[in-house]
């Protein structure tokens, strides 16, 4: 699975490469900036881009506006945003042209390499995932109308729905039954309106229906 990886920090970019790498990726491009970063897009072609939110000039967003081009100009490319501080607007920006191959990490939760590594093969496959506090500015961003309408429970079932969690990864993680949490589950997109569909994102959207996305 081939990555671009964009890092302003020496030694975090150095790290992340040699992370990737032996982790079964291959990091075909390692840049400092975002002009950088899309025109190695453009060159390589990747599985994902792995992009930091703030690089130079002015560390504040260009990582994310890179993400959005990419996510235009190359939509068959997954993107992956790393940042320091879990920033809802940008979630919601880049969640905002699709759920499909998309991802807002912590840098922190780098530091658990199995679950970085396995977000990132979700997102390259068409997944999404999103870090839990991400969700949880998500969540209470809006707190009228329909999202009122679950109980402690659905929205506990809905952020690990968010996080990308599959129905048995919800019941390891509160322990409770299979068919529990599928009654959960219908319940949620009940109460929030979302009908019965062919498509594969219902979950995602189940968070993102009264986000403006």
């Amino acid at each position: 699975m081939r990555v671009v990886l964009a890092e302003d920090s020496v030694l975090l970019r150095a790290g992340l490469t040699k992370l990737l790498n032996d982790g079964g990726f291959e990091v075909v491009a390692a840049v400092p900036d975002a002009q950088q970063l899309l025109t190695a897009v453009d060159e390589h072609r990747p599985d994902v881009a792995v992009i930091d939110v703030r690089m130079p000039p002015t560390h504040t967003d260009e990582g994310i506006r890179a993400a959005l081009v990419i996510r235009r100009q190359h939509p068959s490319i997954a993107v992956c945003v790393l940042s320091q501080y879990a920033e809802e607007r940008y979630a919601t920006d880049l969640l905002s042209l699709g759920t499909s191959g998309v991802g807002y990490l912590l840098k922190d939760r780098v530091a658990h390499v199995s679950d970085f590594l396995d977000a990132l093969r979700r997102i390259a496959a068409g997944g999404t995932a999103l870090d839990p506090e991400v969700v949880a500015q998500l969540l209470v961003r809006r707190t009228e109308n329909p999202m009122q309408r679950l109980t402690a429970r659905e929205r506990a079932v809905l952020q690990l729905m968010a996080e990308g969690r599959s129905n048995t990864g919800v019941t390891e993680v509160l322990d409770v039954s299979h068919s529990a949490v599928e009654k959960y589950v219908t319940n949620i997109f009940a109460k929030l309106d979302l009908p019965p569909t062919d498509t594969d994102h219902r979950r995602v959207l189940a968070v993102l229906k009264y986000l403006g996305t």
